[in-house]
């Protein structure tokens, strides 16, 4: 399967000798690092594996032929 390319909103910010790092979009996806090239490079990871994981976690749950899934586009 191709893998296709999304945007997300990163958000940065120095706490002490910290950044800290978040996706506006997904609850959960948060990093650090003790740059902010590192924080970023954490963040990516991060989102990458729970994206990852919330589709392998659902197809187990049911057959894929019970399922609709389409591209859903909004403006925000």
């Amino acid at each position: 399967m191709a893998k296709t390319k999304k945007q997300f909103t990163a958000i940065y910010k120095k706490a002490g000798g910290w950044y800290l790092g978040w996706i506006e979009e997904i609850p959960g996806v948060n990093s650090q690092g003790k740059t902010l090239r590192e924080v970023k490079n954490n963040l990516k990871e991060a989102l990458t594996l729970i994206i990852e994981t919330n589709k392998a976690l659902l197809s187990k749950d049911e057959p894929s032929g019970k399922r609709i899934r389409e591209v859903l586009s909004v403006s925000v």
